[in-house]
């Protein structure tokens, strides 16, 4: 059997994943997905660094860096690839894309008929000052791809949001403005690995974000049947393998899902409950490819 990773040589989750796997017997070579070299009609088809990746059984995807359209566009090829040579890849590119992407998720939730925040995502400054009023002037603008919270600002102000949506203007970007729903600086973040959650945490923030990576604090918290429901259907809405779902406890008593994170980090996890997230996730994979050891 053979394993790779991709992400951070020596970073935390990689060695998560490299301890999980040597205790089914199994040991993985750790490579930056920014050292990949693809190849059509040679051999071998992908190759990080020296190492060819489509004579691998599975890829676990621990990075994708931000870079260029076409660096990120390459990137996503390959491990598409890598599945079309028959390669296990967790999560799949799809999952990943659909992840990572804002819009797409909360477009792909609300047609699911799962409660998420309204939504304006738009090109136009014009569009995006229009949507500051639609959402009643109190929102959320969020980077369209972006992790742990960074980037992200509230505003409730209509001067602010001129100056804001002016700044994005300026640097061509896409706006994703988002109601603020007001949840008590709190959310749980679920952790699905296959058709099970394998733990949730309460993440308390000292502000509005609700983030680990931004000072957050997670305390365990068991879901009822209705919240694990939730967590398996926004899982299932970007194919994900396995996710990390937030969602958050309304001061109207409702819950709004309003992420679904494809390469999402479990060491605030594991430090709540105590549940080894890697470990599950290298036995889930593991059982789905066969491998017994």
């Amino acid at each position: 059997m053979n394993v790779a990773i991709l992400g951070q040589n020596g970073g935390w989750h990689t060695e998560s994943l490299r301890g999980a796997l040597a205790r089914r017997g199994l040991a993985a070579e750790c490579y930056p997905v920014t050292q990949l070299t693809a190849r059509v009609a040679g051999r071998p088809r992908l190759t990080a660094a020296t190492a060819p990746l489509d004579g691998c059984d599975v890829v676990f995807v621990r990075a994708i860096p931000s870079g260029s359209l076409e660096q990120v566009i390459y990137r996503m090829d390959a491990l598409r690839m890598l599945e079309h040579a028959g390669v296990t890849v967790v999560n799949s590119a799809l999952a990943i894309e659909h992840g990572v992407d804002k819009y797409y998720t909360s477009a792909r939730l609300h047609d699911a008929g799962l409660p998420t925040p309204r939504t304006v995502v738009t090109e136009r400054f014009d569009d995006a000052l229009a949507a500051f009023e639609e959402l009643s002037g109190d929102v959320v603008v969020k980077p369209l791809f972006g992790s742990e919270g960074r980037g992200i600002v509230r505003v409730s102000d209509a001067d602010t949001a001129y100056r804001v949506f002016r700044a994005l203007e300026l640097g061509r970007y896409i706006y994703c403005v988002q109601e603020f729903v007001p949840h008590g600086r709190s959310d749980i973040r679920a952790f699905v690995v296959g058709e099970r959650v394998i733990g949730a945490m309460l993440r308390r923030g000292q502000g509005w974000k609700t983030n680990a990576a931004q000072g957050a604090i997670g305390e365990p918290v068991e879901l009822d049947d209705h919240l694990v429901d939730l967590s398996l259907r926004a899982a299932r809405v970007v194919g994900a393998e396995h996710a990390g779902v937030d969602i958050l406890p309304c001061d109207d008593g409702e819950y709004s899902v309003i992420e679904v994170n494809t390469i999402p980090g479990w060491r605030a996890l594991g430090a709540a409950t105590g549940v080894d997230a890697a470990q599950c996730l290298v036995d889930h994979v593991l059982e789905g490819v066969g491998w017994t050891g």
